[in-house]
C-alpha cells in the first residue's frame, strides 16, 4: 500500500510502478485503467484522511499487486513458422505412424524408416519442421491422447497410462505434469468439476 500512497503523494506514476519501459523520466502516465482506478480510490481515501478501514486498504493493495502480476505475466509465445525440414507428406506420414503406435513402443529408427531417411537426417529435418525433437513430439501426442481418455469417467489413470504407451503410471504422471502443468488426477478433477 505504501507504494500506491507514495506514488500518489509524489505525483510520479511511471516505470517504477507499472514496469513500463517506454516511460520517459518525469512523465506521469498510466497505461493500465485498472491501476489508474485503484490509485484514484487510494487518492480519494487519502484526501478523506485515509479511513481506518484496513480491509479497504488491504483489498486495494491486493488488487494493485494482481495488476502488477498480470502486467508481468508470461504471455504465450507467438506461433513459430519453421522453414525447411520434412515435406508436408512426410510429416503427415510420421504423424500418422505416431498416432497408429501411440500405445506401443515407437523408435526413432521406425519413424525415420517411414519416410526413407537416416536417423540423424530425420531428426534434424523433423526438428526443422516442428521446432521440437521427435521424442518430445511423441510425448506430446501421447499426452493429448491421454487427455481425451481422462475425460471419460470410467477410465482409470493406470489404464490411460498404458493405453498411451507409458510403461509406468509414475512416468506418465511426470510427463503429463511437465507438459500440462498439472497431474492427470488433477486434470480429471478439473474436467469433471
Amino acid at each position: 500500500m505504501k507504494i500506491a500512497v507514495d506514488v500518489i503523494e509524489s505525483g510520479k506514476v511511471g516505470a517504477g510502478v507499472l514496469g513500463s519501459q517506454n516511460e520517459m523520466p518525469g512523465e506521469a502516465r498510466l497505461v493500465d485503467d485498472r491501476v489508474r482506478a485503484l490509485l484514484a480510490a487510494v487518492n480519494a481515501a487519502r484526501i478523506a484522511g485515509l479511513p481506518g478501514d484496513q480491509r479497504f486498504l488491504d483489498s486495494i493493495e491486493r488488487a494493485l499487486a494482481g495488476a502488477r502480476i498480470d502486467d508481468r505475466a508470461v504471455r504465450p509465445p507467438l506461433p513459430q513458422i519453421f522453414k525447411g525440414g520434412l515435406s508436408p507428406s512426410r510429416l503427415r506420414k510420421v504423424t500418422e505412424l505416431v498416432h497408429a503406435k501411440i500405445d506401443d513402443e515407437l523408435t526413432l529408427e521406425q519413424m525415420a524408416n517411414a519416410v526413407n531417411l537416416s536417423v540423424a537426417h530425420f531428426s534434424q529435418m523433423f526438428r526443422k519442421s516442428t521446432g521440437q525433437s521427435p521424442h518430445r513430439f511423441v510425448l506430446q501426442q501421447r499426452v493429448e491422447r491421454a487427455k481425451e481418455l481422462l475425460r471419460k469417467a470410467e477410465a482409470r489413470v493406470l489404464d490411460v497410462a498404458v493405453a498411451c504407451g507409458f510403461k509406468t503410471q509414475q512416468h506418465f504422471a511426470r510427463v503429463f505434469r511437465q507438459i500440462c502443468g498439472t497431474s492427470p488426477t488433477q486434470y480429471r478433477r478439473e474436467v469433471f468439476g
